[in-house]
């Protein structure tokens, strides 16, 4: 199965891949940092669009659509913050371009997202803990032509992972990802979940 992993600069997913035999190539702007650069496209993921993949998956940016950041909208009660509601309108535009590809198997990850940019329904929420790392942090999944992705190894979450900028205080489980300027690491696809997406879309 020929596949792109869109937004992908970790390369869990297309490692995981790989090693089911799946010709998987992880895209973003960035270098890889997962150690295979012969399976990077450095650029811009939207012209890989237009060619003929057997399955997309998607980690499009969350920064100005996720509801964790809700908080920065408004930064005084009650006033909208209209230059950050631009970039995560042009966030969700990125996103349905991904999700609105031409194939016909699609697969689109992102947190919850805030209300007010009114992203289409999504197919199911998933956990970490559902895949045998001790946290929470809710995210959603967009699919098409594609089963539920299942849990693997439910264990016992010990905290959130990524607390809301409301709550920052209350960080204080072992192991959880530190605040700060590491939303690069953070959003680093958990390998239970990279491992269960590989095996489970390609089946």
């Amino acid at each position: 199965m020929k596949v792109l992993v869109a937004c992908e600069e970790s390369q869990a997913v297309t490692i995981e891949l790989r090693k089911l035999g799946h010709e998987a190539y992880s895209c973003d702007i960035l270098e890889c940092s997962g150690g295979y650069p012969e399976w990077h496209i450095k650029g811009d993921v939207l012209p890989l669009l237009d060619l003929k993949w057997d399955m997309i998956i998607g980690f499009p940016p969350c920064t100005y659509l996720t509801n964790a950041a809700a908080c920065r909208l408004y930064p005084k009660k009650g006033v909208l913050d209209v230059e950050r509601y631009k970039k995560g309108l042009a966030a969700k535009e990125f996103f349905l371009k991904l999700l609105n590809a031409d194939c016909s198997r699609i697969a689109i990850e992102n947190p919850i997202s805030s209300k007010i940019y009114e992203l289409p329904k999504h197919t199911q929420e998933i956990q970490p803990y559902y895949f045998g790392h001790p946290y929470t942090k809710r995210t959603r999944l967009w699919l098409k032509g594609l089963p539920k992705l299942q849990p693997t190894n439910i264990v016992e979450p010990i905290g959130t992972y990524v607390p809301s900028c409301t709550s920052r205080k209350l960080d204080v489980c072992k192991g959880a990802a530190k605040r700060g300027n590491d939303a690069r690491n953070r959003s680093k696809t958990f390998k239970g979940i990279a491992e269960a997406m590989a095996i489970q879309f390609t089946k």
